[in-house]
C-alpha cells in the first residue's frame, strides 16, 4: 500500500519525536490552516510544552531543525508559540501522485481495526408509501454503509421493516369491516392495502371503538392467531416487493430484510430477563422499566402494554440481542430521524442494564428534516407528506427539461436519455441531502438543486464527464499519459488536494458524516476547473507536460468518481445539456 503525503510526513515526524525523546503520540500533524504559507503544520510543540514544562517555541525550533535535514522538505518555519510549518518539495508531491494514480484505492489504506458493524436504516412500514423522511434515512445510511465498507469494516445492513405494530391491526380490521372476513386478502395489491391503511388511520383517529378493535387484533396477531398471521404474511410480502422497488431506484442496499416481527419470539425472553434482574414492574396493567433521570426527564420504557402487546422499545431491545448473538456485532448504528433520540436513549439504557451491549457500541445517527421554503417539513400542495415517488418524478421532470430530446444527440435514443435523466436527478437529490451535516435539516429547492454549476451533484458529474471528454480527445490525438510533474502553483494545489482524499474518507468514516466527502468532492472539482483554465493539456508547451497533466486529470476523474460512489451517486460517462 502506497502512503499519502500526510502519512509519510507523519512517520517522519514521529521518528524525529523519538530521536528527541518526545512522545510520538503528541506529534499532531494536520493540513495547514494557512495553505498560502505551508502545506502541513505540526502543533505537537504546544502539547509537549505542557508535559515537559518547557518553552513551546524552543521545542518547535528543535523539531524544525531536524525536519530541515529531510531532502523531501522544501522549507520549515516556526511561527507564534511553536507552530511548525512545513512545505514539501514538488518532486516529493509528484512521486506521491504517481503512486496514487497506480493504486486502485487511491492510497487509501484499510483500517487496522476492522469491526463487524450492523447498520439499521430505511425503516419502512407495511402498506405505507415511502416519503421524504425515508429518503434521508436511505440516502445517508447507504452512504455511511459504503464509506465504512470501503475503509475495511464488515458492514451488515438491515432495513428493519415496520411489520408488527398497531398499523397491522388497523389494516386487518379495515379489511374485515369491508369484506366481513379476511377471505379476499390475498387478492389485494399494494395500492389496495395502502388505501385500507389510509381509511383505517382516519377511522381510528375519529372512533375510539375502532382504535380498540385494531389494538385487540394486533395483540391477537402477535399472540399467534393463525387467521390473522396468514393474512399478515400476504400484506408483508406485497409491501416488501413495493418497497424494494423504491430502494432499488435509490440504490440503497440491504443485506437483511428483517422486521419487527422477526424479533417477536425474543421479546418474551427480554421481558423475563428484566423480571429476573428486578428491573421491571407492573404499572396500571403494563410492564415497564423506570429509568434514571440524568439532567432531563426520562419516561419509563414499556415492555408489555396493558393490552398484552409488546411495546416499541422491547422490540428494539430484542433486536439488539439478536444482532449481538447472531451477527456478532461490534457496533450497531441506527440512521433514524433525530426526533427519535429519546426512544434510542431508552433502548440503549435498558440494553446496558441487561448487559446486552457490554462489548457492542450502540450509536444513533440522528438526521434533521427535509424542509420546504417555509422552513417546515416538506409537504405536497394539499398539505400531505411528500411521497418519495412523487419527489423523484418532480426531480426527473426538472432535469428532463434541461436535457436534449431523444435523437437530438447522435447515439442517444429515448432509453439512453431517460437513463441519464435518472442518474442526474438522483445525483441532485442525494447530493443536496449529503452536502449538509447529517444532524441539520435542509431546504429542498427544486429550482436550484439540479443546476450544473454551484455545489450540486450534477456539477461534480459534469466535471467527471468533462475529464472523460479530455481523455477521449487525447486518445484520438495519440497522446498517452506519463509521469506526473509538479511545476506550476495550480498543479501543486490540485495535487495537494488529491492527497487529502484519504483524510476526508477516514474523517467521514469516524464521524459517520458523508458531508465531509461531499465537500471534498466539490472543492476538488472547483480546483480542477481552475487548473484546467490555466494549465492546458492539449495545448501544453511540451509533450511531456501534456502527458503529465493528462495523468493528473485522470487521477482527479478517478478520485471524483470514487467520491461519488461513496455518496451513492453514479457518474455518467457523458453529460448533455439542451441548447434551448
Amino acid at each position: 500500500m502506497n502512503l499519502t503525503l500526510e502519512k509519510q510526513l507523519t512517520l517522519k515526524i514521529e521518528r524525529i519525536f523519538e530521536t528527541l525523546g518526545f512522545d510520538p503520540a503528541l506529534s499532531l500533524l494536520k493540513p495547514s490552516d494557512r495553505p498560502d504559507l505551508s502545506d502541513f503544520q505540526c502543533n505537537g510543540a504546544l502539547a509537549l510544552a505542557k508535559t515537559l514544562k518547557q518553552n513551546p517555541r524552543l521545542i518547535g525550533e528543535a523539531i524544525a531543525k531536524q525536519l530541515q535535514q529531510d531532502e523531501t522538505i522544501d522549507f520549515v518555519s516556526v511561527d507564534g508559540p511553536g507552530f511548525v510549518n512545513i512545505k514539501l518539495k514538488n518532486a516529493f508531491i509528484a512521486k506521491t501522485m504517481n503512486n496514487m494514480a497506480s493504486d486502485e484505492r487511491l492510497n487509501c489504506p484499510l483500517t487496522s481495526q476492522p469491526k463487524t458493524i450492523v447498520m439499521d436504516f430505511g425503516g419502512p412500514n407495511v402498506a405505507k408509501a415511502l416519503h421524504v423522511g425515508h429518503l434521508r434515512s436511505a440516502v445517508i445510511g447507504e452512504s455511511i454503509r459504503r464509506i465504512l465498507a470501503f475503509v475495511g469494516h464488515k458492514v451488515i445492513s438491515d432495513v428493519h421493516f415496520g411489520d408488527w405494530g398497531t398499523p397491522m391491526g388497523m389494516i386487518l380490521s379495515e379489511i374485515i369491516l369491508k369484506d366481513g372476513d379476511l377471505s379476499k386478502v390475498s387478492s389485494y395489491n399494494i395500492d389496495d392495502i395502502s388505501e385500507f391503511y389510509k381509511k383505517a388511520n382516519i377511522r381510528c383517529k375519529e372512533d375510539e371503538k375502532a382504535k380498540e378493535t385494531a389494538r385487540q387484533i394486533t395483540a391477537e396477531l402477535q399472540n399467534g392467531n393463525q387467521e390473522y398471521f396468514k393474512a399478515w404474511q400476504h400484506l408483508r410480502s406485497v409491501s416488501i416487493k413495493a418497497v424494494k422497488a423504491n430502494y432499488d431506484e435509490l440504490e440503497a442496499h440491504f443485506d437483511l430484510w428483517l422486521g419487527e416481527s422477526d424479533a417477536h419470539d425474543m421479546c418474551s425472553e427480554i421481558v423475563k430477563m428484566c423480571e429476573k434482574k428486578g428491573l421491571s414492574e407492573v404499572d396500571d396493567g403494563a410492564t415497564i422499566i423506570r429509568l434514571e433521570e440524568k439532567n432531563k426527564p426520562m419516561p419509563p420504557a414499556i415492555l408489555v402494554k396493558s393490552d398484552g402487546g409488546y411495546g416499541y422499545q422491547v422490540t428494539d431491545i430484542a433486536t439488539i440481542k439478536m444482532r449481538v448473538d447472531d451477527l456478532k456485532a461490534d457496533e450497531i448504528i441506527y440512521v433514524v430521524d433525530k426526533r427519535q433520540s429519546l426512544h434510542f436513549e431508552q433502548v440503549f439504557e435498558v440494553s446496558k442494564l441487561l448487559g446486552l451491549s457490554e462489548h457492542t457500541l450502540l450509536e444513533h445517527v440522528g438526521f434533521g428534516t427535509v424542509n420546504g421554503k417555509d422552513g417546515k417539513p416538506f409537504k405536497t400542495r394539499d398539505g400531505g407528506v411528500m411521497n418519495l415517488n412523487d419527489l423523484i418524478e418532480l426531480s426527473k421532470d426538472k432535469v428532463r427539461s434541461s436535457m436534449p430530446k431523444e435523437n437530438e444527440v447522435q447515439g442517444y435514443d429515448k432509453n439512453r436519455i431517460e437513463k441519464l435523466v435518472s442518474q442526474v436527478a438522483m445525483a441532485a437529490i442525494k447530493f443536496q441531502d449529503l452536502k449538509n451535516p447529517v444532524q441539520s435539516g435542509y431546504v429542498f429547492e427544486l429550482d436550484d438543486f439540479a443546476k450544473f454549476d454551484g455545489k450540486t451533484g450534477p456539477y461534480i458529474q459534469y466535471a467527471i464527464a468533462r475529464i472523460n471528454s479530455i481523455i477521449r480527445k487525447a486518445s484520438s490525438n495519440n497522446l498517452l499519459e506519463d509521469d506526473i510533474l509538479i511545476e506550476t502553483n495550480d498543479e501543486r494545489d490540485l495535487a495537494l488536494k488529491l492527497t487529502l482524499f484519504e483524510n476526508a474518507v477516514f474523517r467521514a468514516a469516524k464521524n459517520k458524516e458523508p458531508s465531509i466527502i461531499a465537500d471534498y468532492a466539490y472543492n476538488l472539482a472547483q480546483l480542477f476547473s481552475s487548473f484546467y483554465n490555466s494549465c492546458p493539456i492539449m495545448g501544453a508547451e511540451t509533450k511531456q507536460v501534456a502527458q503529465s497533466r493528462l495523468k493528473l486529470a485522470r487521477l482527479v476523474r478517478d478520485t471524483l468518481r470514487l467520491s461519488l460512489y461513496l455518496l451513492g451517486i453514479e457518474a455518467p460517462e457523458e453529460m448533455l445539456k439542451s441548447n434551448n
